[in-house]
């Protein structure tokens, strides 16, 4: 693995989109015309590369000033456990310091959120930074 290389854009191949997305067995990956699109549309997007490999993604919408949601956050398996996810999160979570609430919706990576300041809601599969109300 060569240096990370972290870019604010919206703009991707769909190879490479189908190849992350599949590479951790996500369903959307097999339809990488829509990905494609849905890149375009989201307020942020922060990719991380390895040379011209798309190694990991986080994108998030918003509501343009009290809460951003984020939609997706996947690291390709085997660059996983090197800061890379955590350090999208950081990233997002500059973009959106001023904001009230980060929402993610999660799985079972509740651990990993956790490390990266999330709080579980209660009774819900979601978490949150809550930068001013706390």
């Amino acid at each position: 693995m060569s240096e990370i290389i972290y870019k604010k854009i919206h703009e991707f191949e769909k190879e490479d989109l189908k190849d992350l997305f599949l590479s951790v067995e996500w369903f959307s990956g097999h339809f990488p015309d829509k990905l494609q699109i849905a890149m375009r549309n989201f307020e942020s997007v922060i990719s991380a590369w390895d040379g011209d490999k798309l190694v990991a993604l986080i994108c998030a919408m918003d509501d343009g000033i009290m809460t951003a949601y984020v939609h997706y956050l996947l690291v390709k398996s085997d660059y996983q456990d090197f800061g890379i996810g955590k350090e999208l999160v950081l990233r997002i979570r500059n973009i959106y310091k001023d904001y009230l609430r980060i929402v993610v919706a999660y799985n079972d990576e509740i651990g990993f959120y956790e490390n990266c300041g999330f709080k579980k809601a209660d009774d819900t599969n979601s978490m949150f930074i809550t930068e001013l109300w706390t």
